[in-house]
């Protein structure tokens, strides 16, 4: 049996608990916490900044000693950057798309042209108007990436959203920018759009076309591909998977940790250093003891929503996150949604808008909710609500 010394990235208590349906209470996510820190993996992705109940996470998990294994999560923004620091973390990942698609819905200037109103990138979109929401992104990456490491004084990896649908060219120009800065970057299949013998291809021609940063990726299972894209991947020449245990996560959920690490042991005679497979099976006893695991893909329920930078792009561009034109798109309330949702609801939905203001409180108040009941809501609740006042 030979070694290979990459590393495992785990994302069960951050991007797993994305997944609709899925709580995990402060207690379950501690314990999970720990019995993931048993295996060996890396490090674990959470997100403080969400909620009072992940920022309680951190401190805890930093006061039982785990802060080497801690990377939170962190939009662009030094306030955000800021924010992380003063949770305690020592290592933060910080992501932006970059893909097309993505970047001319989010591009704060496009926005504001009367001319792209209503337009996605599959409309006549002119080349220099792509060239500038690439550069522009570019630059608040760089931006960021610096002032985390050199002023915050951070240890930062970089997540591509949706690297799989992202320019080539522009991809390498992105990972040779970030590469003083980082310590990974990481390539998201955010929409699981690519197949085993195109993940080879990419990894490879990637590889081949930048220097000295390591490559990461993190596929989801939207088509069911997930594992053997990750697989393909490692063998081309990746050396970071990230995932979950059990493979939970949004929509059709994440590549699944254990079918990685034994998959490669299986077919290809390759142990990961550093693992406990022992514990790895502890911890996916534990997953599945409460009755958890993810959507089946395809399936009308892994077309369901509740990210609010999801749901936002969503709003504007159907095929931002939902690459099933046949399926409708469910959206849900939780403690991951985001005033977007709402306006989902409201506007596209009922075709009865509300104020940002109301938008803003529904937020508050599901979110609180939420929490405290440890669920989350559908839109025919999110009315109920609406209707018996609870807003107000």
């Amino acid at each position: 049996m030979k070694t290979l010394p990459i590393k495992i990235s785990d994302e069960t208590l951050r991007d797993g608990e994305q997944q609709v349906g899925i709580f995990f209470s402060l207690p379950t996510k501690h314990k999970l916490a720990h019995l993931i820190a048993q295996t060996g993996v890396s490090g674990f992705a959470i997100m403080p900044s969400v909620c009072e109940q992940e920022s309680e996470l951190a401190k805890t998990l930093i006061s039982d000693g785990l802060t080497h294994l801690i990377t939170a999560s962190t939009m662009m923004g030094k306030e955000f950057i800021d924010q992380a620091k003063n949770y305690g973390v020592k290592r933060i990942i910080l992501f932006h798309a970059v893909s097309d698609r993505l970047l001319f819905l989010r591009n704060p200037h496009v926005r504001l042209m009367s001319e792209y109103q209503g337009k996605t990138i599959d409309d006549d979109i002119p080349s220099h108007i792509i060239n500038k929401i690439r550069q522009d992104a570019l630059d608040v990456i760089v931006e960021n990436l610096r002032y985390a490491t050199q002023v915050a004084g951070l240890r930062v990896e970089f997540a591509a959203e949706d690297a799989s649908r992202a320019d080539f060219d522009f991809l390498v120009q992105c990972i040779r920018s970030c590469g003083p800065y980082i310590e990974h970057f990481l390539l998201c299949d955010t929409v699981g759009v690519l197949s085993p013998e195109k993940s080879y291809i990419w990894i490879n021609d990637l590889l081949q076309s930048t220097t000295g940063v390591e490559l990461g990726v993190h596929y989801h299972n939207d088509i069911g591909l997930a594992l053997e894209n990750t697989l393909q991947s490692v063998i081309a020449g990746a050396t970071i998977v990230s995932g979950t245990f059990c493979g939970i996560g949004e929509r059709a959920g994440n590549v699944a940790l254990e079918q990685v690490l034994n998959g490669l042991r299986v077919r290809f005679g390759i142990e990961v250093e550093g693992i406990n497979y022992d514990a790895v099976e502890v911890v996916t006893n534990y997953i599945e003891q409460m009755g958890i695991s993810p959507a089946h893909p395809y399936s009308q329920t892994a077309q369901s929503h509740q990210s609010g930078i999801h749901v936002n792009s969503l709003f504007r561009d159907p095929l931002s996150y939902a690459i099933f034109p046949h399926n409708d798109v469910n959206i849900v309330f939780g403690k991951w949604s985001g005033v977007s949702n709402f306006q989902y609801l409201f506007e596209k939905q009922l075709q009865n808008p509300q104020s940002r203001q109301k938008y803003e409180k529904m937020r508050a108040v599901i979110k609180s909710m939420a929490t405290g009941q440890e669920r989350y809501f559908t839109a025919s609740e999110v009315l109920k609500l609406w209707k018996d006042g609870i807003f107000e």
